[in-house]
């Protein structure tokens, strides 16, 4: 009988051994059950041939078609990835709706042995519990913002006041994005609802009745944008700001970004639509200064020119409680771990 979980809560934690997500590469690459692994019963290309079938010939044709293609896709994956699991192994098995793919999978495995259940309502369940914790149900939680000019080290910090055992959630990294014009990084980002099935388990691991601190960003980071209950609670959660000189921040994007702004072609293309907003002499500097290696004149100009007048404008704009203003003179590991300290003590006071 398929599994049937009652709350987002209960299917993150299923009980099972191993989950396993038989879609295709394409629908796991988009988005999946955190630790799942996939062992696709169709291929990508072996999915669109039946789907093409489907619509052509006859459901007949296609799903004759299709449990060929799965029957030997199973077989290969217990010659394979399955060879060492041993009769007390229970794995979790789901597709797109816990139908056809998941359901012979899951006979075969069952027949071998195994006590292989499914996901009742596959995929799609799970997908509808996520939505509606992020976008139906208001969220519990106490945020508290980190907050600071660019290049105030608000990403290390988040870091260093986990290791100190306060909540944190660092939504540029799930959404592998530093949130700026400059902050694209390699491999790209997650699909949209790869992204909100992280930070759903981020929040869940979260206590509700302690505060968890975020970075403070704009609803969207990169192409992702923030659920609206997520991005209702940050526009009325408290900061704490962290202040630092502009060279002590200039030194430390200069390191931050230096894989990025080191390439004078990335930064000609990354700041060509600056352009229009801050004129093409004061781009055709920042580009000269990359071409130049001169890489904290250049972060120092950034600031200056472009990311400060911006994030001044949107403090005038969005004013929130301040817990407090934290100041460092150097961002270096020992400036971050002093900040990190006070911020700390701060939380626990507050």
């Amino acid at each position: 009988m398929p599994q049937q979980f009652t709350s987002l809560s209960a299917i993150l934690n299923h009980g099972f051994d191993t989950v396993i997500d038989v879609r295709s590469p394409a629908e796991f690459a988009e988005d999946h059950l955190p630790g799942a692994v996939n062992l696709p019963a169709l291929s990508n290309e072996q999915r669109a041939e039946v789907g093409t079938i489907y619509k052509q010939v006859s459901a007949f044709d296609a799903r004759k078609l299709g449990a060929g293609m799965v029957v030997r896709n199973v077989a290969d994956h217990i010659d394979g990835p399955l060879r060492d699991k041993d009769g007390a192994w229970r794995p979790l098995v789901y597709c797109w709706r816990g139908g056809q793919r998941s359901g012979v999978f899951t006979t075969l495995l069952s027949e071998i042995g195994w006590r292989a259940e499914t996901i009742k309502g596959g995929y799609t369940s799970f997908r509808r519990k996520v939505k509606s914790y992020l976008y139906d149900d208001p969220l519990p939680h106490r945020f508290v913002l980190l907050d600071g000019y660019t290049g105030t080290a608000k990403t290390e910090l988040l870091s260093r006041l986990k290791t100190r055992g306060v909540q944190v959630i660092d939504l540029e990294e799930l959404a592998h994005h530093r949130g700026s014009l400059l902050g694209a990084r390699p491999g790209g980002q997650p699909a949209q609802k790869g992204f909100e099935t992280r930070l759903a388990v981020a929040l869940q691991r979260c206590d509700p009745d302690r505060p968890v601190v975020i970075e403070a960003e704009s609803s969207k980071i990169g192409r992702i944008s923030l659920p609206v209950s997520v991005w209702a609670v940050m526009t009325t959660a408290p900061r704490i700001v962290v202040q630092a000189p502009i060279d002590a921040r200039a030194i430390y994007l200069a390191q931050a970004y230096r894989e990025v702004i080191s390439d004078p072609v990335a930064v000609a293309e990354k700041l060509t639509p600056l352009r229009r907003l801050r004129g093409h002499e004061v781009v055709d500097n920042w580009i000269a200064l990359s071409k130049a290696g001169a890489l904290v004149e250049l972060s120092k100009a950034l600031m200056v020119e472009h990311y400060d007048p911006t994030y001044a404008k949107s403090r005038k704009i969005a004013e929130r409680d301040v817990l407090g203003e934290i100041t460092t003179n150097t961002l270096d590991a020992d400036g971050q771990n002093r900040t990190a300290d006070q911020i700390a003590a701060m939380l626990r006071g507050s």
